[in-house]
C-alpha cells in the first residue's frame, strides 16, 4: 500500500473533480484543435521570437544605463555606482507563454529606494526613450490604475511599469514572488509588482503548464472571436482568461487540452456568479495592504464576477464586470458547452467553436459612438481615453433604466476609410432585459445619460481642436457598410440551430419610435406631427425619462458599481397620472430629439419593443439575480466542488452531458467554511 508520501499532489483550494486521463480519442481531438490553432497563426515564427529577446535585452541594458547614470548624478561613490543595478521582468501573456504574432509584452522594471516614479521614470527615462532611434509611439500614462509607460521598440509593443523597492541595490537574482518585496511600498507599487508575481504564482499552481497554455491560448482565441475579450470594456482580459483555465486546470489535473476546453464551459455555464473563482485561499498578511474581502469592503459586494488573484494582496481581477456584460459571457459559454458537446459526439468540428459571433446581427438597436480627431497621434490618445470610458456609459444607461435596458459593448473597433480624418467607432448592442414585463410601446430615453456620459469625455485634460465624439443610436438596417470585412452589409445566412440563432418573433422591425440620427436632426427642425404622418408606423407610444441625480459623474472607474449598489435604485411606479419627481416622467408621445452638444450627435428615444432581440443561446438565471455580500459570515472565501459530477462515469463519454444535466440543481460554488486546520466543512 502506498504511503502518505506517494499521495497525489491537490492543486487547489478543493479536491479535484476528476482524476481521469484522456482516452485515445480525446488525445486524438486534442492533436486536431493543436493542428487548427497552428493553422490559425496563434504561434509566432521563431524570427519574431529572435526579435523580442533582442528588443528585452536592449531594453534592459537602457534600464541599467539609466539608473547607474541617475546614482552617479546623486553624489553616491564609485562603488555604488558600479553596483547600481535595475532588474527586467515580464508578464502577462509572455511570460505564461501564450502571446501570439505582433502581440505587446508586459514588463516591469524594479529599480533601488533612491530611483522614483514621479520624476526619474515619468521625466528622465522618458526623455532617453525619446532619443532611442528605434523607440516610436512613446505614451506615458503616469495616472493610471496601474501608471505605464507605452513605446514600441523596433515595432515591437512593450508596456513598461517601474517599481521602486527597499532597496539600495537590486540583486541580479531579485526573486519577487517572496513577500519580502512589498515592505515598505505604496500600494501602486504594490499593483505594479503583482502582474509579475501572479503570472509567476498562476504558473506554479496549474498541474501541467504545457496543457494549460494550449487550452489557455484556445480559450483567448475563442474569446476574441466571440467578443467577449476586453478588460476595459467590461469583458475579461488576459489576467481573467487565465485565471478561469488554471482554475479548471486544477479541477481536472490529468486532462489534456481537448478535455480542459470542453470541461472549462461545462464548469462555467454551472457557476453561480458572485461566488468567487480562487486558484489558493485568500491570504491575510502583516504588511496590511487590502485583499479582496466582502465582509469588510463594500465595494467588494458589488462585484458581479469575482477572480481572484493568487499573490498577495489577492484582489478581484474583474472588478469591471457589469450585469450586462456578465449575462453576455454567460450566453457565449453556453454556446461553447453545445459546441463541445458537439465535438465529443464527432458531430461538429473545432472550427464551429471559433465561429465570430454575429454582432451586428444579433440586435435591432445599437448605439454607434464615433471617435474623430486631427490626425492619427491625436486620435490615438483620444480613443484610449474615450474608450476607457465607454464602460461608464454601459453602467449609467443600467442605472438610469433600472436595469431594464441592457448594453451589449462590443471591443472591436472599426473606422471609416471615406473620412477625410481620423476615425474610428464603437459600437453597442441594445435590448431589453428578458423576462421583464414592460408597456407596449414604452420607450427609453436615455439622451440625458448620453449627455453625462459626453461631459466626462470632454473633461480629458489632453483635449485638442478636432477631438469630437458623436453618439448616435441607429438602427440595424443603418449600420455603416464599412464595418463588414468584405465592405458591403452581407445576406443572413442561415446558421446551424447549436451555434447562433438570433430569433426575432418577439423583436418587430415596425412600431418603433427610434429614428435614425439625419431623420432626428430633421425632426427637430420642422415637422412636429410627423408621428401622426404615419399612424401605422409610429403610433403614440409612451417614453421613460431617466432621473440623474445631482452629483452622477464617477470619480473614479468604480463609482458607476458603487452608485448601483449603495443605492439600490428601485423601480418606480409607471403610473402616467400621477409620476412623483423621483419616477421617471411619462409622456404620450416620445419626446422630440436634442442635439447633445458640439461634439455629440442627435440622441433619440429607444422604444423596448424594437429592443427584443434574442441571441437564441439559453439565459442564465443566475447572471441577472442581484450580487449580494459573498461569505459575509465566513473566514474563508472558496469552492465548493461537486464530488458527484465524477460518480463512476467518465466525463468524458457519451452520457456527461446527461450525468451533469441531472446535476444543474448543484452547485459548483457554494460558500464553505474553513477552520483554522484548513479542512472544509459545508455550511
Amino acid at each position: 500500500m502506498a504511503d502518505g508520501a506517494d499521495a497525489p499532489r491537490q492543486y487547489g483550494i478543493t479536491k479535484p473533480l476528476s482524476l481521469l486521463g484522456p482516452v485515445e480519442a480525446d488525445l486524438q481531438r486534442t492533436a486536431e484543435l493543436e493542428k487548427f490553432l497552428v493553422e490559425a497563426g496563434l504561434y509566432e515564427s521563431v524570427e519574431e521570437s529572435a526579435k523580442r529577446e533582442e528588443v528585452l535585452g536592449k531594453l534592459d541594458q537602457i534600464v541599467k544605463d539609466w539608473v547607474k547614470q541617475l546614482t552617479s548624478q546623486r553624489g553616491y561613490t564609485d562603488q555604488m555606482v558600479e553596483e547600481a543595478n535595475a532588474v527586467l521582468f515580464t508578464f502577462g501573456s509572455y511570460r505564461l507563454g501564450v502571446h501570439g504574432p505582433g502581440a505587446d509584452i508586459d514588463t516591469l522594471c524594479v529599480g533601488p529606494s533612491y530611483v522614483n516614479r514621479e520624476e526619474d521614470f515619468f521625466i528622465m527615462l522618458h526623455e532617453i526613450l525619446a532619443q532611442t532611434e528605434d523607440v516610436t509611439e512613446l505614451q506615458p500614462v503616469p495616472d493610471a490604475h496601474v501608471p505605464v509607460m507605452k513605446f514600441k521598440f523596433h515595432g515591437i509593443s512593450i508596456d513598461l511599469l517601474y517599481a521602486s523597492v527597499s532597496l539600495l541595490v537590486v540583486p541580479a537574482d531579485l526573486d519577487i514572488s517572496q513577500g519580502s518585496v512589498l515592505y515598505d511600498v505604496d500600494e501602486a507599487t504594490v499593483r505594479s509588482l503583482n502582474g509579475c508575481r501572479v503570472a509567476d504564482q498562476i504558473l506554479r499552481l496549474v498541474p501541467n503548464i504545457e496543457n494549460f497554455r494550449t487550452t489557455l491560448r484556445c480559450l483567448k482565441y475563442w474569446a476574441k472571436r466571440r467578443g467577449v475579450y476586453s478588460n476595459v470594456t467590461g469583458f475579461l482580459g488576459g489576467v481573467n482568461w487565465a485565471l478561469l483555465v488554471a482554475r479548471v486546470c486544477q479541477l481536472y489535473p490529468n486532462a489534456v487540452p481537448s478535455m480542459l476546453v470542453s470541461r472549462f464551459f461545462r464548469v462555467f455555464t454551472q457557476w453561480r456568479w458572485p461566488n468567487p473563482v480562487m486558484l489558493c485561499s485568500i491570504e491575510e498578511d502583516e504588511l496590511g495592504f487590502p485583499v479582496w474581502d466582502p465582509r469588510k469592503n463594500p465595494r467588494d459586494k458589488c462585484h458581479h464576477m469575482p477572480i481572484i488573484t493568487p499573490a498577495y494582496p489577492c484582489m478581484n481581477s474583474s472588478y469591471n464586470v457589469s450585469t450586462s456584460t456578465l449575462r453576455v459571457m454567460m450566453e457565449q459559454f453556453q454556446f461553447g458547452n453545445k459546441i463541445c458537446q458537439e465535438i465529443e459526439m464527432n458531430k461538429a468540428s473545432w472550427s464551429a467553436l471559433f465561429e465570430p459571433f454575429q454582432f451586428f446581427e444579433a440586435y435591432k438597436n445599437y448605439l454607434q459612438v464615433d471617435i474623430i480627431a486631427e490626425d492619427d497621434e491625436d486620435l490615438r490618445l483620444w480613443k484610449g481615453w474615450v474608450e476607457s470610458r465607454l464602460r461608464q456609459l454601459t453602467l449609467k444607461i443600467e442605472r438610469d433604466t433600472y436595469g431594464m435596458l441592457q448594453c451589449h459593448p462590443y471591443p472591436h473597433e472599426y473606422a471609416d476609410p471615406s473620412r477625410q480624418c481620423a476615425h474610428c467607432a464603437f459600437f453597442m448592442g441594445l435590448s431589453r432585459k428578458e423576462g421583464v414585463k414592460i408597456q407596449e410601446g414604452q420607450q427609453f430615453d436615455i439622451r440625458g445619460t448620453v449627455d453625462e456620459f459626453r461631459h466626462e469625455i470632454n473633461l480629458y485634460m489632453f483635449w485638442k481642436p478636432g477631438m469630437e465624439l458623436a453618439v448616435s443610436h441607429v438602427r440595424r438596417k443603418q449600420i455603416p457598410a464599412y464595418v463588414f470585412p468584405e465592405g458591403y452589409k452581407r445576406p443572413r445566412p442561415l446558421r446551424h440551430v447549436n451555434h447562433q440563432q438570433q430569433s426575432n418573433k418577439n423583436d418587430p422591425e415596425d412600431g418603433t419610435a427610434t429614428r435614425s440620427p439625419d431623420s432626428q436632426l430633421k425632426r427637430k427642425h420642422g415637422s412636429a406631427g410627423a408621428d401622426d404622418a404615419e399612424p401605422g408606423r409610429f403610433a403614440k407610444r409612451s417614453s421613460v425619462s431617466p432621473v440623474h441625480p445631482k452629483n452622477s459623474s464617477p470619480q473614479s472607474g468604480n463609482v458607476g458599481d458603487e452608485t448601483a449598489c449603495n443605492n439600490q435604485i428601485k423601480r418606480a411606479s409607471s403610473d402616467a397620472s400621477g409620476c412623483s419627481q423621483a419616477s421617471p416622467q411619462v409622456s404620450e408621445r416620445s419626446p422630440g430629439p436634442v442635439v447633445s452638444g458640439p461634439r455629440c450627435a442627435a440622441m433619440g428615444a429607444l422604444c423596448s419593443d424594437d429592443a427584443t432581440s434574442k441571441h437564441g443561446i439559453p439565459l442564465v438565471e443566475d447572471c441577472t439575480t442581484p450580487t449580494v455580500a459573498v461569505c459575509t459570515t465566513l473566514k474563508r472565501v472558496a469552492e465548493k466542488v461537486v464530488s458527484e459530477l465524477v460518480g463512476s462515469d467518465r466525463l468524458g463519454s457519451t452520457n456527461s452531458a446527461e450525468l451533469l444535466e441531472s446535476m444543474e440543481k448543484d452547485v459548483l460554488a457554494e460558500n464553505v467554511h474553513f477552520g483554522g486546520n484548513g479542512v472544509a466543512h459545508e455550511v
